[in-house]
C-alpha cells in the first residue's frame, strides 16, 4: 500500500503542522470553529478564509458541513454559531478536571476582591480562559470561558511566559505580529520582554489599558507540586474604581493565596 500522501495545513495564527491527508479536513474545520470568538460572532466566507489561513474553496466546504451537522446556521451571508458548539466545551468540561477543581478557588477570590476571577492556560501561542466567577458589578472585558487572547499583550500571557527559556520567548516574539490594542499597548520587542522578566522576578503581571480602555488586569503563576507553572489566575477591574499601585498592593495577596491552594490541590 502506497504511504500517505501529507499536506500542509496552515491553522492561522498557530504553528503550521504536517498531517495527513485525510486529516486535513478535520483541522481546517476545527480551525474555523477557533476563529469565532465573542468578538467575532458571525463570519462571510471571506472572513473564515482569512482568519483560519485557507482557501475560500475549503473555508466554503468547512463552512457549509458544519452548518449541516448543526453546529452554525448561515442566513445567505453570514455564518453564526449554533448551541451545538457547546457540547465541545461540555465535553472537555467533564472530561477534565482543571476547571471543576479551580472554581471553588475562583469563587473565594471574588468573593474577596468582589471583581471577576479568571483562570488561563497556555493553548500554543496563545492564552485560553478555561474557567471564570463573575462579580456582581460586570466589567465589559469581553472574557468568557472558551475566550483565547494572545500570549504577549495579556497578563496571564505573559505569566504563562515568565516560565519560557530566553531563546523560546525570543523564538515566539521573532514569529508573532505584534498589534496595538489601545495607545497604552507595549508593541516593542524589548519592552514586552522586560514585562515577562518582570513577571518572572515578582512573581506576577499585569495590564494597564493595554487590552482594553478603562481596564486593568494582573495574573500570578498557579504551579503544580513539581513548581511547573500549569496556569495563571487573573482579576480585572474598572480603572476608575481601583489604580493599579492598589491592585498590586490588594490583589496580588489574595490570587496568591488561592492560586497557591488550587496548585496544591493539583
Amino acid at each position: 500500500m502506497p504511504d500517505p500522501v501529507n499536506t500542509t495545513v496552515d491553522l492561522g495564527n498557530k504553528d503550521t503542522e504536517r498531517l495527513p491527508e485525510g486529516m486535513g479536513g478535520l483541522a481546517k474545520g476545527l480551525a474555523i470553529i477557533e476563529a469565532f470568538s465573542p468578538h467575532r460572532t458571525r463570519m462571510t466566507v471571506s472572513d473564515a478564509a482569512q482568519a483560519s489561513g485557507t482557501s475560500r474553496a475549503s473555508a466554503r466546504r468547512c463552512l457549509l458541513t458544519l452548518t449541516e451537522l448543526g453546529y452554525l446556521e448561515f442566513d445567505g451571508k453570514y455564518f453564526r454559531p449554533q448551541p451545538r458548539l457547546l457540547a465541545l466545551s461540555a465535553a472537555y468540561s467533564t472530561a477534565r478536571s482543571l476547571p471543576q477543581i479551580a472554581q471553588p478557588f475562583l469563587v473565594a477570590t471574588r468573593d474577596e476582591l468582589r471583581e471577576s476571577i479568571s483562570l488561563a492556560v497556555l493553548d500554543r501561542d496563545a492564552v485560553l480562559f478555561v474557567a471564570r466567577a463573575e462579580a456582581e458589578r460586570l466589567v465589559t472585558t469581553g472574557i468568557s470561558i472558551g475566550t483565547r487572547i494572545d500570549l504577549y499583550c495579556s497578563a496571564t500571557g505573559r505569566v504563562l511566559l515568565s516560565a519560557w527559556s530566553e531563546e523560546r520567548l525570543a523564538a515566539y516574539l521573532d514569529r508573532i505580529k505584534i498589534e496595538a490594542r489601545t495607545k497604552y499597548s507595549l508593541v516593542r520587542k524589548a519592552a514586552l520582554r522586560e514585562a515577562v522578566r518582570n513577571a518572572s522576578r515578582q512573581g506576577y503581571a499585569f495590564t494597564d489599558q493595554e487590552l482594553e480602555m478603562g481596564l486593568r488586569s494582573i495574573a500570578v503563576p498557579v504551579t503544580n507540586s513539581r513548581g511547573a507553572i500549569v496556569g495563571a489566575m487573573s482579576a480585572s477591574a474598572s480603572t476608575a474604581r481601583i489604580s493599579l499601585q492598589q491592585m498590586i498592593k490588594g490583589f496580588v495577596p489574595v490570587l496568591r493565596v488561592n492560586a497557591d491552594g488550587l496548585g496544591r490541590t493539583l
